[in-house]
């Protein structure tokens, strides 16, 4: 059986960067060596641990079970020692180096952005590079630090910190409403045209509270479906019919009369804004100063 003082450790880090960077010149490119030596460091690491890690075809690499359960340990090694040097960092001065936030594309531009750029004023050696998409990224593959998820989390294996939580509100338009009765009750609007969001799981079906503690579904008639949050904003906007909309994404319409609100006594269900990060004992100091960030962001909103 090897022993751990038989195992070059360097050579774990390539280990890891072949595994997440898909090939030996990827994980090359990634690490600044010669593909050779990258080979070189892999035949030798395979030796020392006395079984193949990694098998590889013209076409493709693909991990052996031992390849990854010793991937898995190295991953969680190299971050711990990852953690432990950014703290260390962090005493001795200001934040640096690269960070990679995801958010999904309205949070993103509305209330992310301005707060990392805010951070980033107070340290300025901190490379900052935010991903907008409104799909899960993950974390791991893609290298990133830090996920913004709005809702319930679906990914148990991350560690998270809760932000804050927002509300959907029910808008339409001026222009909208001036073509359009709008009913009595909440549940009229089912035979109202309506702005609909496919990727949520029910993108037809509306989940109300009221401030009395009441709670109604209605099911709707879409006129009008589109992908991402922004869209139905502007569809919203455009006067194609109402909409169940983040609060934060139209604070301002709602003040400039671009929208006006519905049934202001109900609302969507509360939802949490919450920061994800890969699995470890704390996040690193990177991670947690955006978080503080984004909370005193958050904060001042209020």
């Amino acid at each position: 059986m090897p022993q751990l003082r038989d195992i070059n450790l360097n050579r774990l880090v390539v280990f890891a960067a072949v595994v997440e960077s898909g090939s030996l010149s990827a994980a090359a490119e990634r690490l600044g060596l010669a593909k050779t030596m990258v080979s070189t460091h892999m035949q030798r690491l395979e030796a020392e641990v006395g079984t193949t890690l990694i098998v590889r075809t013209t076409r493709r690499s693909s991990l052996t079970e031992a390849g990854r359960t010793l991937y898995e340990a190295s991953r969680a090694c190299l971050r711990t020692a990852s953690d432990a040097l950014a703290a260390i960092a962090t005493h001795s001065g200001p934040l640096r180096g690269a960070v990679r936030i995801a958010s999904p594309i309205d949070y993103g531009a509305l209330v992310v952005a301005p707060a990392l750029v805010a951070l980033q004023r107070t340290h300025p050696q901190l490379k900052i590079e935010l991903m907008c998409a409104d799909g899960y990224a993950d974390l791991v593959a893609e290298r990133i630090d830090l996920a913004i998820r709005l809702g319930n989390l679906k990914d148990s294996s991350y560690r998270s910190a809760r932000l804050g939580q927002y509300l959907r509100w029910l808008v339409a338009s001026p222009d909208f409403l001036a073509h359009h009765k709008l009913p009595k009750s909440p549940g009229g609007l089912s035979e109202m045209p309506f702005v609909a969001l496919s990727t949520i799981p029910h993108p037809n079906t509306l989940a109300l509270s009221s401030a009395g503690g009441q709670r109604l579904r209605v099911r709707c008639q879409p006129a009008f479906v589109a992908n991402t949050a922004t869209a139905c904003r502007a569809a919203a906007l455009a006067g194609a019919g109402f909409a169940l909309l983040t609060d934060f994404s139209i604070e301002e319409d709602l003040a400039a009369g671009r929208l006006v609100r519905l049934f202001p006594r109900w609302a969507g269900e509360p939802a949490a804004i919450q920061a994800v990060y890969p699995s470890a004992r704390q996040p690193s100091p990177k991670v947690a100063a955006v978080i503080e960030a984004l909370k005193s962001h958050l904060s001042a909103r209020r």
